[in-house]
């Protein structure tokens, strides 16, 4: 006796290939954003990359100008901080990883799919 998810399957082929091409849209789309993702990432390293060199310098100057007045002024201290900053916000959206949870998706809508096939041949050999 065939279950009647089967029967369906093979009455109605035209929804698996709906279904299996609504897999591979999924996929396209996934695909896109995790590139727009990489690319977003790219763009934060680069930024943070630069922003790393300007803080070393502003740094480099607040210090020296600090040795040289000998005194303490808050825009030493301000100015440098900004940047590292900046350092840190572009290291922080660098480092995340928006790939894994894009895979994570595709990898559940089949996971899904796989589990209900298991049941639908369970039932067929009940």
């Amino acid at each position: 006796m065939i279950h009647p998810l089967f029967k369906a399957a093979l009455k109605r082929p035209d929804l698996l290939i709906r279904h299996l091409a609504n897999y591979g849209e999924l996929l396209k789309c996934e695909a896109a954003d995790a590139g727009k993702g990489l690319l977003v990432q790219a763009a934060a390293g680069v930024a943070a990359a630069m922003a790393l060199v300007l803080a070393l310098g502003l740094t480099g100057v607040a210090v020296m100008l600090g040795i040289l007045q000998g005194t303490f002024h808050w825009v030493l201290v301000a100015v440098p901080a900004v940047a590292w900053l900046c350092v840190m916000v572009g290291g922080l959206m660098a480092m995340r990883s928006v790939v894994r949870r894009d895979i994570q998706d595709v990898r559940d809508e089949v996971e899904r799919d796989l589990r209900l096939i298991r049941l639908a041949k369970e039932l067929k050999d009940e």
